[in-house]
């Protein structure tokens, strides 16, 4: 749940965006002026600030210099009147997040708080890969142990500190906007700004203007200067996702900020230095895109100074299991659900899925499942799956079994090596049989009969081990009918 701090003297405009924000789910404190704004701002860490330019004693100005002074990373939205839109582009030098004018709409002022709690989470939640571990307990991370997986988290430990700009290639789904986010806070500018922009989501003929600002005049509805992404990143990273999607005024001047740092803002002729380093990412073939003329050449090896390309989920299945016990450990506290497993036959449903939506459609997959699973384990039931192949039946299951054996067997050998780590002198054929028997218990919802007829053994000798291992503390046993 984000925190939004309110910053104006102003009650009744205190009053009515408390409503609208704790409206939107959000945890919302105010101050009426700029000293008490200082003092919650720097007792409470909220993800954003709202406050308004035009205050008795410190300006919205001032106090939003000693913010940034203490915290480049602060997110700040700045409310002003016409008469003041000149200081709020100021403002925006000084690092604002955004400015809206008095009086805004309602629905302008949610999309521009959802905007800035979002880039607010990507500052601040450190994104861990298995070099990194010591981020894990952030929430987010990229998962897989892969071989496919390696060389990735190699090149982040390798590219990080040092600067250069880096290309990120993958299908829609890969993660590359982890990949983007761990690059940024293991590199010497975590302190600074991150800020991500959708090449794809923002009309062409506003792209040029979104990230290099703009002059009174420029275009048609250009009432005032505007102060673009690289200007307010400055210091900072700048994250252009779908890069393949710009077009070639915009491409000439993302190369002119590769190479000398400068670029004039659209209309104007004030050339402006930056110091941003860039990570781009794209789903697009670029050497294509060269052949047929709608992406540059020279801009294309400026790029790939690094390149990083992240393979697709079904070139890594093996890492289906444990980003599934990833997801269900991240998602089921957060939607109030008791699920910790999922069911063998649930699991070799997911390897046998193509994923063509990758990790992204995966996670999405988990959260459904979550939402309609009726107990504590995940059922292949839960998961629907688009396009799918009919269950394997026949004799090509019998030919199969070694492989569907294999997908089994794994999360109790992720067991057995945990088993093992605890007790130097275990019976590990023991180990084996007890997770056997309690996952078969599982699956069957404690019917003993049931578990008995999957493992292949008599109701008996199965409620011999039951005894023998003490597994009725851990799975809740009903005897079942014949």
């Amino acid at each position: 749940m984000g925190k939004v701090l309110i910053v104006d003297d102003d009650s009744s405009m205190r009053y009515s965006l408390n409503r609208m924000l704790e409206g939107q789910g959000l945890l919302v404190s105010s101050a009426k002026n700029g000293t008490e704004a200082l003092e919650r701002f720097f007792a409470e860490n909220p993800d954003l600030v709202i406050m308004d330019i035009k205050m008795p004693g410190q300006s919205g100005l001032d106090v939003l210099k000693q913010i940034k002074e203490r915290d480049p990373k602060a997110l700040i939205i700045l409310m002003t009147a016409f008469g003041t839109t000149e200081t709020a582009i100021e403002a925006m030098k000084f690092g604002a997040f955004d400015y809206i004018l008095k009086p805004f709409d309602i629905p302008e002022m949610r999309g521009l708080v959802e905007r800035a709690l979002g880039v607010s989470v990507m500052m601040k939640k450190m994104v861990s890969y298995p070099d990194r571990p010591e981020a894990e307990v952030t929430g987010e991370a990229i998962v897989g142990s892969s071989p496919a997986m390696q060389p990735i988290y190699k090149m982040i430990g390798q590219v990080a500190p040092t600067g250069v700009t880096v290309l990120l290639r993958g299908e829609s789904g890969t993660g590359k906007e982890l990949v983007a986010r761990a690059i940024y806070h293991h590199s010497g500018r975590a302190d600074k700004p991150f800020l991500p922009v959708n090449c794809a989501a923002i009309p062409e003929t506003l792209l040029e203007s979104e990230l290099f600002g703009h002059e009174k005049g420029a275009f048609t509805g250009a009432l005032t200067r505007r102060i673009g992404k690289f200007e307010q990143c400055n210091g900072g990273t700048l994250f252009l996702d779908e890069i393949g999607d710009m077009t070639p005024a915009t491409q000439a001047k993302i190369l002119r900020v590769l190479q000398d740092q400068q670029f004039e803002r659209l209309g104007g002729a004030e050339r402006i230095t930056v110091d941003v380093r860039l990570i781009v990412a794209t789903n697009k073939d670029l050497e294509k895109a060269m052949r047929d003329g709608s992406f540059r050449q020279d801009l294309y090896y400026r790029l790939k100074v690094v390149t990083l390309h992240l393979p697709p989920l079904r070139e890594r299945p093996e890492d289906i299991p444990e980003l599934v016990r990833y997801f269900l450990q991240r998602f089921a506290p957060q939607i109030n659900r008791n699920v910790k497993d999922i069911a063998p036959r649930a699991l070799e449903k997911l390897m046998r899925h193509r994923w063509p939506g990758n990790v992204r459609e995966l996670e999405n997959g988990v959260q459904r499942a979550l939402v309609v699973a009726k107990g504590n384990t995940l059922l292949a039931e839960d998961f629907f799956l688009e396009g799918l192949e009919p269950e394997i039946s026949g004799p090509q299951e019998q030919m199969d079994f070694e492989e569907r054996l294999q997908l089994l067997m794994e999360p109790v050998f992720k067991e057995l090596a945990e088993h093992s780590k605890r007790s130097l002198d275990a019976d590990l054929m023991s180990a084996v049989e007890k997770i056997l028997i309690k996952r078969a218990l599982r699956e069957k919802k404690g019917n003993q009969v049931q578990a008995a007829i999957l493992l292949g053994i008599s109701r008996n000798t199965l409620r011999s081990k039951i005894e023998r291992y003490r597994i009725k503390k851990d799975v809740a046993i009903t005897e079942g009918e014949e």
